[in-house]
């Protein structure tokens, strides 16, 4: 059974027409006719929500539907990526800030002639730089390979 027939489904086993549905779950009636209708589906959290107010278990509303399970697959997946391009966008950003606090900090020469610098902020910031790259150029592997 597709998506949109399990929301008729509860809707109808509920004796609920389509605008007390769209109340209960706060969306709009248009949003349950797409359902029914399968011309969209819904995200991730309102089908928690569904579940939820219906005391259904998520396999009871999703695993009799492949293109729901296969969209919250995909939808998970895509949270992963935006995770990790963040995460290496960020490294990136530290990486070019321990340069820029190398360059802004310089050097000195104590009176007893001793060199005081922030020596250590560049392999840090080359570690951080080249961590970030790692991570962008494997998001873009995934990316051409799945292509």
């Amino acid at each position: 059974m597709d998506f949109g027939a399990q929301i008729k489904k509860i809707r109808t086993n509920g004796k609920l027409t389509q605008e007390q549905l769209a109340q209960k779950l706060n969306v709009s009636r248009q949003t349950i006719s797409s359902w029914e209708n399968n011309r969209n589906l819904p995200d991730l959290q309102m089908v928690v929500q569904i579940a939820q107010t219906f005391n259904l278990s998520l396999d009871q509303l999703i695993l009799g539907d492949d293109t729901m399970t296969n969209k919250l697959v995909k939808d998970g997946s895509e949270v992963r990526k935006a995770r990790m391009n963040l995460i290496s966008i960020i490294l990136l950003t530290i990486g070019a800030i321990c340069f820029l606090a190398k360059a802004l900090i310089g050097s000195e020469v104590d009176s007893n002639g001793m060199l005081n610098e922030p020596f250590f902020l560049i392999p840090i910031g080359y570690l951080f730089l080249l961590s970030g790259v790692i991570g962008l150029l494997i998001a873009l592997a995934k990316k051409i390979i799945k292509k």
